[in-house]
C-alpha cells in the first residue's frame, strides 16, 4: 500500500484548502482513512476520519470546519478545511488499514495506531 497525501501550502486565517490522499495498490473505497497532524515536538491529533460506507467523523476542534469526503473512481479521500486557524498549522497525514469503519475511540490518544499504512505529510500553515 502507497499513500499519498497532498494539497497543503500556506493559507491565512480565516481562508482555506483542500488536502487529498491517494493510494496505490490499494482499492480506498472499501476501507477507513484517517486524517492526522502533527505539530514538532508535540503528539500526532487525530483529526478527521472517513468510513468506508461514507459516514465521517472529526475531533471537536475542527467539528463544523473539516469535511471528508470520497471520489472512488479516482481512489482518493479528500480533507476539505475551511475557517482556518492558526492553532491548524501543522504537517497532515492520511492513513488507512484494512477495516471499513472509523474506530469507535476517534481523537482519544495513540488511536494512530490502529492505521497500518501512511502517507507522507503534508505541511499546512495558516497564517494569522
Amino acid at each position: 500500500v502507497q499513500l499519498q497525501a497532498f494539497g497543503g501550502g500556506l493559507v491565512q486565517a480565516g481562508g482555506s484548502l483542500g488536502l487529498s490522499c491517494t493510494a496505490s495498490g490499494w482499492n480506498l473505497e472499501h476501507y477507513v482513512v484517517g486524517w492526522f497532524r502533527q505539530v514538532p515536538g508535540k503528539e500526532r491529533e487525530a483529526v478527521s476520519c472517513g468510513s468506508a460506507d461514507g459516514s465521517t467523523v472529526h475531533t471537536d476542534s475542527v467539528k463544523g470546519r473539516f469535511t471528508v469526503s470520497r471520489d472512488n473512481a479516482r481512489n482518493t479521500v479528500y480533507l476539505q478545511m475551511n475557517s482556518l486557524k492558526p492553532e491548524d498549522t501543522a504537517v497532515y497525514y492520511c492513513a488507512t488499514d484494512d477495516y471499513g469503519y472509523c474506530p469507535a475511540e476517534w481523537g482519544s490518544r495513540r488511536i494512530d495506531e490502529l492505521f497500518g499504512s501512511w502517507g507522507q505529510g503534508t505541511q499546512v500553515t495558516v497564517s494569522s
